[in-house]
């Protein structure tokens, strides 16, 4: 990058599919801006049943929490601010915020389900009443080289596991798309590919049963830490019922 100011991916959304893309591109190296705004539709969830790896569910703004420090804790940076616009520039795009400008080499859209600031571009969008959809290929490519959509906005079911799903798929259609040297992001254990006169690919890491086993050990008390009280939040009502309840309050 010539721009100090320039990231190399920028994503708008702050949701499961957002975040998770983050959590691939960080983990790739690639310098990661997150766009927030405003909340996940993730939060009016009462209590996330569906996903694998939590056999009696789990709260579903703690889900979130933990997503966004994961992808925090592997090199994603945040920002709260309103995307309004994305234009293109020399070298990849510019994206006009309610803060200021800010600038990346790829764009991944994960936002729902307003995609008014992709107007601008050479896209194809699809909008459904109050709902708007952006077209992509199988991968999450938009017609605009460089721009990715990922999630609900690219038209994925509305599940929080197929939006980590397609989240993670498109942010690796990004990275194979970079220069990034880059193969598979998986952690073997020590001499998986070196004890058979491999070298350990791109994106890959070996690490020793002590390193292993230390690993595990801080992801237990982690996990511990996270799970010792009960979240603080409730879920988040639609806006339609919050407005009918404060009519009948009238």
């Amino acid at each position: 990058m010539t721009d100090e100011n320039r990231h190399d991916v920028l994503i708008v959304g702050g949701g499961v599919s957002g975040l998770t893309a983050g959590i691939f591109t960080a983990r790739a190296n690639l310098d990661t801006l997150v766009v927030t705004h405003g909340e996940s539709i993730l939060k009016r969830n009462a209590h996330l049943e569906n996903v694998p790896g939590f056999p009696a569910g789990v709260n579903s703004r703690l889900f979130l929490d933990m997503t966004r420090a994961q992808a925090a804790r592997n090199g994603c940076i945040f920002t709260d601010e309103r995307v309004i616009a994305i234009e293109r520039d020399d070298e990849g795009f510019v994206v006009n915020t309610d803060e200021g400008i800010l600038k990346a080499d790829r764009v991944i859209a994960a936002s729902w389900a307003d995609s008014t600031y992709l107007e601008n571009l050479d896209v194809e969008l699809d909008k459904r009443g109050s709902k708007q959809y952006i077209g992509t290929d199988d991968n999450g490519r938009t017609d605009e080289s460089g721009l990715y959509a990922a999630g609900r906005l690219a038209a994925q079911y509305h599940q929080t596991v197929v939006a980590a799903g397609h989240g993670a798929q498109v942010a690796l259609t990004l990275i194979h798309d970079s220069d990034v040297p880059f193969y598979n992001d998986w952690v073997a254990p020590e001499g998986y590919f070196t004890e058979r006169g491999r070298e350990v690919p791109p994106g890959c890491e070996e690490i020793s049963e002590a390193e292993r086993r230390r690993r595990e050990s801080q992801s237990r008390e982690l996990m511990q830490s996270y799970f010792e009280e009960p979240h603080p939040d409730g879920p988040t009502m639609h806006p339609s019922v919050l407005a009918a309840r404060a009519e009948e309050d009238e």
